[in-house]
C-alpha cells in the first residue's frame, strides 16, 4: 500500500518536505551538525561541492573530501529536529518517492554527529574529544516508536532506582552506538562514555534561572551514577535520538563531541571554535 500524501510530504519539485532534498542529493556517509553555520566549517575542507540547499535550519552541502563523497546537514537543536532529519533521510534512500512504497532492498546510511557538549566529569576536560558509547534518552521522543530490542532494561532500571526518576517523566532508554563506526573513529585522542540526551537546555539539564526545577539534584545524580564501571560523561540534546532512530531504521551512527564546558568544575573553553575545528579535521580524516 502506498504511503499517504499527508504522511510522506513532498514539495512541488518532488523533494522531501523539510530538508528540500532528493535522493541524488545525499551520500551514504552523512555528517550531522547542529548549527547551520557549522556546515561550511566542515565543507570548506572539501575538494569540491556539488550541491547546496537550505530550508529553515536544515542546511545541506554535498561534495568530495579526498575522493570520498560526503554530505553535511545541519539538524538544528533537539531530539524533535532529529526525528525530522533522520526519518526524511531514511525516506530518501528506502522509500520510492514515485510509488510512495518502501523499497524491497534497503540502504544503510552512516551518520556521524560532530557536536558540542558539556562534560559532567572532572576527568573529561574542556577541549577534549568525546565519543559516545551510548546515548541515554531522557527526553521521551523515542517512545513514539516501538523501542523493544534497542533498549537496555537492566541499566535503565538501575538508573531509575538510583535517581528516583519521576514517574511523570518518560522512561529513560539506553541505546548503544555503532561498533563498526566506533572502530573507525576511536584513538588515543578520544575519551569515551555515555552521553545523556535531554529535551531542553535549561530546566531539562538542571539549569535554574527563574523557574525551579523538578529535581534540584539532577546533575549530581548524573555525575555519580555508575553501572558496572560505566559512567555518564556528558549531557546534550541530540545523541540518543540519533542512536535510537538509526537502530530502528537499520543505519549506523556515531556521535563525536567537542567538550567546550565542564559542568563539574565550572570551566568553559577559552577557544570553543578552535576545539570544534580540530574535531572536524579529525573526523574528516578518519572518514577518508
Amino acid at each position: 500500500m502506498s504511503i499517504k500524501d499527508s504522511e510522506l510530504i513532498l514539495n512541488p519539485d518532488g523533494s522531501i518536505y523539510h530538508l528540500n532534498l532528493k535522493p541524488e542529493h545525499i551520500a551514504n556517509n552523512i555528517i550531522l551538525v547542529g548549527d547551520q553555520d557549522r556546515v561550511e566549517k566542515v565543507t570548506k575542507h572539501f575538494d569540491s561541492i556539488e550541491f547546496s540547499t537550505q530550508k529553515r535550519e536544515f542546511k545541506t552541502q554535498n561534495g568530495f573530501y579526498k575522493g570520498k563523497r560526503l554530505t553535511v546537514i545541519s539538524t538544528g537543536i533537539g531530539p524533535d529536529n532529529i526525528d525530522i532529519v533522520l526519518n526524511e533521510l531514511d525516506a530518501l534512500v528506502n522509500i520510492d518517492l514515485i510509488t510512495r512504497k518502501p523499497k524491497e532492498t534497503l540502504t544503510s546510511l552512516n551518520f556521524i554527529r560532530i557536536g558540542t557538549s558539556g562534560s559532567l566529569q572532572q576527568d573529561v576536560p574542556v577541549d577534549a574529544f568525546l565519543m559516545s558509547t551510548h546515548g541515554l534518552d531522557l527526553n521521551g521522543m523515542l517512545h513514539s516508536y516501538k523501542t523493544e530490542g534497542i533498549d537496555n532494561p537492566d541499566f535503565e532500571n538501575a538508573f531509575i532506582e538510583f535517581t528516583n526518576w519521576s514517574s511523570k517523566k518518560a522512561r529513560p532508554i539506553l541505546i548503544n552506538n555503532s561498533k563498526i563506526l566506533e572502530k573507525i573513529f576511536e584513538s588515543d585522542q578520544t575519551y569515551k562514555g555515555i552521553t545523556a540526551t535531554a529535551g531542553g537546555f535549561y530546566g531539562a539539564q538542571g539549569r535554574v534561572l527563574r523557574l525551579p526545577v523538578q529535581d534540584s539534584d539532577f546533575n549530581k545524580k548524573l555525575d555519580t551514577f555508575n553501572y558496572q564501571g560505566i559512567r555518564i560523561t556528558n549531557l546534550e540534546m541530540e545523541t540518543s535520538a540519533i542512536y535510537g532512530l538509526s537502530k530502528l531504521l537499520g543505519h549506523q551512527a556515531l556521535s563525536l563531541n567537542a567538550i567546550i564546558a565542564n559542568r563539574a568544575t565550572g570551566q568553559f573553553s577559552e577557544n570553543p571554535k578552535g576545539v570544534v575545528e580540530k574535531l572536524i579535521t579529525y573526523a574528516l580524516n578518519k572518514l577518508a
